[in-house]
C-alpha cells in the first residue's frame, strides 16, 4: 500500500524538484519536443512563479512528486482567469509515479483553497486538446467544459481547451 500524499506550500528549497519534476513531465508526455524550448524555461521559473502564485507541492515518504500553481485572476501568472476565478495552471507529476493519486491530490488542494479564498466562485484551468489524461483528470474531478473559452497558442494551430468548476459552499 502506498503511503499517503500531502500537499503543501512549495518552499525556495523545493524549487529545483518542481523545475524537474516539470520538465519531465511536460517532455515525456511529448508537450514541447526538448527540455529547450522557451515556454518549456519559463514554467521551470519556479521562483518567478512564486512571485505571483501560489506553488503547491505533493509529497509522498518526504520526496516532492507533483507541484501546482494556483493563480489568482488577473495576477502575473494568470493567462485566462476571470474575475471571481483561482486559476490552476502548472498542474505536474513526476512521470515515475503518475496515476498514483498525486495529480488528484493537486487539484483537490487547488479546490479547497479556492473554497477558503473571499470573493473565489470558481477554479478555472487551460489544458491541451489532445492531452487526454489530463482531459480525464479534470472530467473526473468535477471540472467542466467550457468551450466558447477555449483559444490557440498564439502563432500556432494548438488548441488548448479550458474548464471550470463552479464551487459549491456547503
Amino acid at each position: 500500500m502506498l503511503s499517503p500524499i500531502t500537499v503543501r506550500p512549495a518552499l525556495p528549497e523545493d524549487y529545483d524538484a518542481v523545475a524537474r519534476i516539470t520538465q519531465d513531465s511536460y517532455v515525456t508526455a511529448g508537450y514541447y519536443g526538448s527540455a529547450d524550448h522557451p515556454y518549456l524555461q519559463e514554467l521551470k521559473n519556479v521562483a518567478g512563479r512564486a512571485q505571483h502564485a501560489d506553488v503547491l507541492v505533493a509529497e509522498r515518504d518526504g520526496t516532492i512528486i507533483g507541484s501546482v500553481t494556483a493563480a489568482p485572476a488577473g495576477g502575473g501568472f494568470s493567462d485566462i482567469g476571470l474575475d471571481g476565478e483561482l486559476e490552476l495552471r502548472t498542474l505536474v507529476v513526476d512521470p515515475a509515479v503518475q496515476r498514483s493519486g498525486a495529480g488528484t491530490a493537486l487539484v483537490s488542494a487547488v479546490v479547497e483553497q479556492a473554497k477558503a479564498s473571499d470573493g473565489i466562485n470558481a477554479v478555472c484551468l487551460t489544458t491541451g486538446a489532445t492531452w487526454e489524461s489530463a482531459n480525464a483528470l479534470y472530467n473526473r474531478t468535477g471540472f467542466d467544459r467550457v468551450p466558447e473559452r477555449d483559444w490557440f497558442v498564439p502563432g500556432t494551430d494548438i488548441k488548448l481547451f479550458v474548464y471550470r468548476l463552479e464551487l459549491s459552499r456547503s
